[in-house]
Parts: structure tokens; C-alpha cells; sequence
């Protein structure tokens, strides 16, 4: 079995942000401030196909709209004004699959956002928020809860300001495809072939939905490891899960030992768990209600918010499936501090840098970190397998693929 160890600190995602109602205008009266933003550069977190990709939302035309290609987790759109810019208008027009909880941010490089306003109770149509102040050359539209369970879909978003605005090329069709960085782990094949990775190195294999029941003591210092990313007693991730379980399914096989979940979270002690629980959890595998609750709380803690910084940062499939590994083994707290370290070094795309020596850079990071403990000292999850990937220039994560972990070798074709 690979090493399954990580630490982990609940609420931690764009999700988790404690929000501030806000009074959303919808009246359609002209402020003084002129459009800075139809036609603009813009680029989303995923796009449904190529008539319905992120420019579409910018193009001034309300018979047109931008739509996600997944439901799951935040998605969002990041528009570039052309220079700094002060910002103190902003109209979106929903499609029926709006957002009932959203922010709107600002950034100077694309890469350090500040809020300009957060919107929770939304409820579709057009909001039309007023007397905002602040400034950017970027702005984001970070859509968090969605109304719909397809996914969220906007026909426009206009930004005003001051001004003078930035002349920008008219746009008379919609690109052919999605731009790489926007695509990635969004592109379904890719983001099955994520998980197969992080499978190789936490179950030692590539079939990680027959992972649901896999419980064990590895001897880490954190308890009991199980599931599909290997979610630990000793971690928070293991409670969240089994709490997201009853809420869901209540008097379930798990929900008795809740009590003792909490009294062991952040310790190795199986104390009020033995002798039943580990039964418990591979009786509760059978049941597609936990199944999807471990999924769902795998891309609430993990996957979500590390493919939507690794989006932010300007990488490809490759950068974004290697801050979602990072999330697993370090969780995401861990993942912030090794993209800490390694800004200490190299750039971001988003700020310019190059997206191979910034990998690398991540990489050094986090196999430093990963050196720090026993438990993590074998790094060919990353040496062997994502430098692989990156020494071939394989920043889109093509298959087919060859990589080794824990001693392991594995391979997809497709």
C-alpha cells in the first residue's frame, strides 16, 4: 500500500468564506461610468462547448451566454480590463442557472485578489450592484453556490468604471475550443485520469472506486486511514465525511461513532472505535449514498479548491492534478504553504513566469516538505511520476502515461 498520510484542517475552500448578504438593485437607470469590459480577454474555469465559452458573456449580446461543463464545486470567470482600472459598477444578466451565492474580486497581476463585494440569497435575473469601490486590472466573478444542479450560466457581465476604457478587438465568433488552462481537470478524461494517479500512490492502484471500503491503521501517527483519497481518523477529513454521511443517510452503520470520531481527531487513538467501527465502514461501502458522499467530500476538501488555484495561477493539467496531490498528502493549508515556498523562487504563469520552471519550482517545494517526515520520505509520487510527466513537457497530461510509486509501476493509455 502507498503512503496515505496528510494533515488537514476542515472549512478550508473558497466555499467556507463566511459571506455578507448584500442588497442587490436590479433597476436598469445608466450610471455615469462607461462599459469596461465588453470583448475583453476573458477566460473561465470550464466551458459546456465551444458556443458557449467564456467570451460570450462579454460580447454585449443577451442572446448568448456562457455556461459551466461541471456542476461541481466554484467556478469562475477572470476578465482583464486591459490595465488598473477603478471599478465601481457591475451588472451580471443570468441564464435560469444562476448563482445564489457569488463573489466578485479584483487583482492587479491576476494572481492576489481582493473581494469587491460577496452576494449570498441571489436569485437570478440581473443584479445590478452599485456604489462598488476598487480597483484592478483583473476582475473574477467567483460563483460558489449554485441554484441549478447543472451548474451556473451567465448571458452577460459588464463592468464600469471612470474610465477611459481600454480599446479592445471586436470578437465576432466564438473560439474553437476552451483555452487549456480553462479546460484541464474540467475535461472529464483528465480528471479521471487525476484520480487513477493519486489512487497509484494512496491505494496502490488505478481502480479507485473499489477503494470505497478500504480501511486500515497504517501506522502513521494519524489513526485510522480509509476511502478513496484516504481519509484519516486522526485528520478532520474522516469526521467531515462520516458527519456529511448521517446528515444525509441519518442512523446509518457509521453514525454511532461520531462522538468518538471527535474525541480521536487530531491523535492516532482508536479509542470508542474498536472493535466495530472498521466492519462498520466496509458495510457502509456498499451503500451509493456513502460512495457519493466520499466522492463529494473528496472535491469539497481537495480536488475543487486545488484545480481552482492552480487555475488562478495560469497552469495546465499537469500543475493543477500536482496541487491536488499536494492537497491530499498536506491539505490544502499544506498546499498554500509549498505555493508559498515556491513563490519565494519563480513566478506563476499568471505573474509572468514560466510554467515549467514554476512547476519545478512546486515541485522542489513540496518534495522539501515531504522530507520533513518519515511517513512522507519516499517522494517518487512526485520524482518518479509528476517530474516524469514534466521532464516529457507534458503539461496537459496526455496519455498515454508510465510512471512508478512506492515501487509500483503504472501505465493508462487512454
Amino acid at each position: 500500500m502507498g503512503i496515505r498520510a496528510k494533515a488537514v484542517a476542515l472549512g478550508v475552500g473558497v466555499a467556507a468564506l463566511c459571506t455578507v448578504p448584500l442588497v442587490i438593485s436590479v433597476t436598469a437607470d445608466a450610471a455615469p461610468d462607461v462599459l469596461l469590459s465588453r470583448n475583453h480577454p476573458v477566460l473561465g474555469s470550464s466551458a459546456k462547448d465551444t458556443a458557449r465559452t467564456a467570451i460570450m458573456a462579454v460580447d454585449g449580446d443577451t442572446t448568448t451566454r456562457w455556461a459551466t461543463s461541471t456542476p461541481a464545486g466554484t467556478q469562475w470567470l477572470r476578465l482583464d480590463l486591459g490595465r488598473q482600472q477603478a471599478v465601481t459598477r457591475v451588472r451580471l444578466v443570468w441564464d435560469p442557472a444562476y448563482a445564489r451565492a457569488y463573489r466578485l474580486q479584483l487583482s492587479p497581476d491576476g494572481t492576489r485578489w481582493t473581494d469587491l463585494t460577496r452576494v449570498t440569497g441571489g436569485d437570478g435575473g440581473t443584479d445590478d450592484l452599485k456604489r462598488l469601490s476598487g480597483s484592478g486590472r483583473f476582475l473574477r466573478l467567483l460563483a460558489t453556490q449554485r441554484a441549478w444542479a447543472s451548474g451556473y450560466s451567465l448571458r452577460e457581465l459588464q463592468v464600469y468604471g471612470p474610465g477611459p476604457a481600454v480599446k479592445a478587438t471586436p470578437v465576432t465568433s466564438a473560439p474553437t475550443a476552451v483555452p487549456a488552462a480553462a479546460a484541464g481537470l474540467t475535461d472529464a478524461r483528465k480528471r479521471e485520469r487525476a484520480f487513477e494517479l493519486v489512487s497509484s500512490a494512496e491505494n496502490s492502484t488505478l481502480d479507485w472506486r473499489r477503494q470505497f471500503g478500504y480501511i486500515e491503521d497504517i501506522g502513521d501517527g494519524r489513526g485510522y486511514t480509509a476511502g478513496i483519497v484516504g481519509f484519516c481518523s486522526g485528520t478532520s477529513d474522516m469526521l467531515a465525511v462520516v458527519t456529511e454521511y448521517t446528515r444525509r443517510m441519518p442512523g446509518n452503520k457509521l453514525a454511532k461513532y461520531l462522538p468518538a470520531l471527535r474525541a480521536v481527531d487530531g491523535s492516532a487513538s482508536h479509542a470508542g472505535l474498536d472493535p466495530g467501527f472498521t466492519a462498520a465502514w466496509k458495510a457502509a461501502a456498499a451503500d451509493p449514498v456513502f460512495q457519493k458522499t466520499q466522492e463529494d467530500e473528496r472535491d469539497r476538501m481537495y480536488f475543487d479548491p486545488a484545480v481552482t488555484l492552480a487555475t488562478s495561477d495560469g497552469l495546465r493539467a499537469l500543475g493543477q492534478f500536482a496541487y491536488y496531490d499536494a492537497a491530499v498528502m498536506h491539505g490544502m493549508s499544506g498546499l498554500r504553504e509549498i505555493r508559498a515556498a515556491a513563490m519565494r523562487v519563480a513566478k506563476t504563469p499568471m505573474q509572468g513566469g514560466d510554467e515549467t520552471a514554476w512547476l519545478n519550482a512546486f515541485l522542489d517545494a513540496r518534495v522539501a516538505e515531504m522530507r520533513t517526515e518519515e511517513a512522507h520520505s519516499d517522494v517518487t509520487r512526485v520524482e518518479t511520476a509528476q517530474r516524469a510527466f514534466l521532464r516529457a513537457d507534458n503539461l496537459d497530461l496526455n496519455a498515454p502515461l508510465t510512471w512508478r510509486v512506492y515501487g509500483d509501476r503504472f501505465s493508462v493509455t487512454s
